[in-house]
């Protein structure tokens, strides 16, 4: 069990379902009177009696007797529940204030309000789940896609745990063995092979480099990535996010510059979220002041995007003038997608032919051809040089920082093993490893930390 923090020994509830009118509403509690302080509300069974996992069906009353909802009312006994303690769940009708009258009779009875996060603080605090697999819990609430959903899922179950938990273990075993070696430094023995020790180092440095590179995509499964479709006027690019949304959400006509301002919309990709941004149509000639004004605003969101869209008419474009510009958005943003619109008129092939470019990929957005080749463009766009977002993927920003730490303390292990350094001298960047792996899985966090952490959370969570 870790450490204890203020309020630790207090039953705490709250309403653990969104707010809202609905079918259904739930009311958690948890703590030693969880079980006690429901039964006083509840006199169709004697619930201090009833076994752990089962459901008991009858009204909750409030201390004058009078009902407020026929309620169904769930036991886990502890320490086989979600937090480690006693906690009842009282399923009851969805009427908000039918809610709140449940969770102000609770609290009569002794029970405090919970604070975020509290009740999976508490999971945490009583050893049912690491620190990393509390986040996850976190981030699989706020998943609104299906890459974020298996991420999030993959670390619940303890799949970033494991990674850092056999790393620790190998280090923790070297360690004792380098202390060792101080206890009988006058003999000048060695107990710890430092062959196995350096082959471990660069198993672990590979980790954990894969693990830092995994948060780009972690980046993107979580928040999704912005897009900016950019171009010349008319050269199809509202067409384009039309075609792509299956809606008309952009106006569309053959007037240049009718896109003034930045259109976002968001699809889902492979369950990717894309932000799609239309842009107005880039040209230097425009002396209309509002038109100016997206131009600048587009130049804005180009440099912002994490992908580039780059739409062109391949029946005016030239070779020449489309290497400019990607040249030109290259200096910008890296990522750059080329794609050769209104092949209707002019045909792939031809086209293929004028650019001659292997990385251009030819659509028509009015006709809707070639769209499914553009959106598996975009996902392999993204994962490509990534690792497979099946496998740990690292989406918070506190382990990245951490993982950081964790890299540059195996660097200084690797170091003191090719200068052959003392064992005294290994010890001091083994325990730096050790401490920022432990903050990590929160074995070292304190009270500020975790509270900090935990206020992310929804109440009832």
């Amino acid at each position: 069990m870790h450490q204890q923090l203020s309020g630790w020994e207090d039953t705490i509830v709250a309403i653990a379902t969104p707010r809202g009118v609905g079918a259904l509403g739930v009311i958690r509690l948890s703590g030693n009177r969880a079980i006690e302080i429901v039964d006083a509300l509840f006199p169709s069974k004697d619930l201090n009696k009833q076994a752990s996992h089962t459901l008991h069906v009858g009204f909750i009353k409030d201390e004058q007797g009078k009902d407020i909802d026929e309620v169904v009312v769930s036991i886990f006994k502890n320490p086989k529940s979600y937090t480690g303690e006693d906690v009842t769940e009282i399923s009851c009708h969805g009427s908000a204030y039918v809610q709140q009258q449940v969770v102000e009779a609770c609290m009569r009875q002794g029970a405090r309000l919970a604070r975020a996060g509290e009740f999976t603080q508490r999971a945490f605090l009583h050893g049912k789940i690491d620190l990393t697999q509390a986040e996850a819990v976190a981030d699989l609430i706020a998943s609104n896609s299906a890459a974020a959903q298996r991420s999030a899922l993959h670390n619940i179950r303890g799949g970033f745990s494991e990674v850092l938990k056999l790393l620790r273990e190998n280090l923790i075993q070297f360690a004792a063995l380098i202390e060792l070696e101080l206890d009988f430094s006058e003999e000048d023995v060695e107990f710890a092979d430092r062959n196995k020790f350096y082959a471990l180092i660069e198993t672990a440095t590979q980790t954990t480099n894969g693990l830092l590179q995994s948060f780009q995509l972690g980046n993107v499964i979580r928040n999704g990535v912005s897009v900016a479709i950019v171009g010349k006027p008319n050269a199809g690019k509202s067409t384009l996010l039309n075609t792509l949304l299956n809606e008309n959400r952009a106006i569309v006509s053959e007037i240049a510059g009718t896109t003034r301002d930045t259109v976002e919309e968001i699809i889902n990709i492979d369950g990717i979220l894309f932000r799609l941004i239309d842009t107005a149509g880039i040209r230097d000639n425009s002396e209309d002041v509002i038109e100016l004004i997206g131009i600048g605003k587009s130049r804005e969101k180009m440099e912002q995007a994490d992908l580039v869209l780059y739409i062109f008419d391949v029946n005016t474009e030239t070779p020449g003038s489309l290497a400019t510009a990607a040249a030109l958005i290259s200096e910008k943003n890296k990522r750059i997608l080329l794609v050769g619109n209104k092949t209707d008129l002019m045909g792939v092939a031809d086209a293929t032919e004028k650019f001659a470019a292997q990385n251009i990929l030819f659509i028509s957005a009015k006709e809707k051809q070639h769209i499914h080749l553009l959106t598996q463009q975009l996902v392999d766009n993204i994962l490509t040089g990534n690792v497979n977002p099946e496998s740990t993927i690292v989406t918070n920003a506190r382990h990245y920082e951490a993982l950081l730490k964790v890299q540059q303390s195996l660097g200084e292990i690797k170091k003191g093993l090719d200068e052959k350094l003392s064992g005294d001298l290994l010890s001091v960047p083994i325990r730096h490893c050790l401490h920022f792996i432990s903050e990590i899985t929160g074995d070292l966090s304190n009270e500020d930390v975790l509270d900090y952490i935990f206020s992310k959370f929804c109440i009832g969570k």
